[in-house]
């Protein structure tokens, strides 16, 4: 397998483990994509992004946030501007949502 090749086998997993972050579930914030485990959605966190907030202030203002959090909301921002679609599972598991979820002030 030449160099590149594998480096774009290695790229990906690096995408699909940082995508595994992202979570979507209808019981959850109206189903919008967030931070598995938590209510954070992935809009938030590329708003104020966006808007001038660092990495440092996100981690601070959000504890249970994780550098790898905030790069796979990045990553989910680039590939659906992008126009491309993946398999983010849509949990089912309702039981838990209420009392496990963290992020909330």
């Amino acid at each position: 397998m030449a160099v590149s090749a594998r480096l774009l086998d290695s790229e990906r997993m690096d995408k699909q483990d940082l995508l595994s972050r992202i979570s979507i579930n209808s019981q959850v914030c109206f189903g919008k994509p967030c931070i598995r485990g938590t209510r954070i959605w992935v809009s938030l966190i590329l708003d104020l992004l966006a808007t001038g907030s660092s990495w440092e202030e996100l981690l601070d203002e959000y504890p249970h946030l994780t550098e790898e959090d905030i790069r796979a909301c990045l990553l989910y921002g680039a590939e659906t501007a992008r126009g491309h679609y993946f398999d983010i599972p849509i949990e089912t598991d309702f039981s838990s949502s209420a009392g496990e979820i963290s992020g909330l002030p």
